[in-house]
């Protein structure tokens, strides 16, 4: 009886060091992903380059689409569009506004789509570009073409 204890124990000893052997075989690392480059966000006044509007009244709201493109020399922090709809007697009727999540980076083209609900006082509507470090100097152009993307 005394040996079967004794092995038993041994196997009891023997699996609790080799066990960390055993489960430690993960698989190798992935290379080390390349560290976050920051980037200084511009400041002072900015450019950008903006398709006409396009407003349409879908359901119970009215959706204004247009795309803009950065043509400031660098990154705009906090870039945000207001818009801003009045009745014909200059009072505001409504408005949205549109945040960019991110820092908009120098070329880049971005979407933006703004909802607000209708109103029937609505005449018509105004853009405030803005972003944090400075003021913004909107050019509306016929077409902005979206560069492509590399797949």
């Amino acid at each position: 009886m005394k040996l079967h204890q004794r092995t038993v124990a041994l196997a009891a000893a023997l699996g609790f060091l080799l066990a960390p052997v055993a489960f430690a075989q993960t698989p190798a690392p992935a290379a080390p992903a390349a560290p976050r480059k920051l980037i200084s966000p511009y400041r002072g006044d900015a450019t950008v380059e903006f398709t006409a509007p396009v407003s349409k009244k879908i359901g119970a709201n009215v959706v204004t689409t247009m795309t803009i493109k950065n043509t400031s020399p660098g990154p705009l922090a906090g870039f945000r569009l207001e818009e801003s709809w009045s009745d014909k007697t200059g009072n505001l009727a409504g408005g949205d506004v549109y945040r960019h999540p991110k820092p908009f980076m120098p070329g880049e083209v971005i979407n933006i789509t703004l909802t607000t609900p209708s109103n029937p006082r609505m005449q018509s509507n105004s853009y405030n570009f803005v972003h944090a470090n400075g003021t913004v100097k909107p050019k509306k152009v016929p077409k902005i073409e979206v560069p492509k993307t590399e797949a």
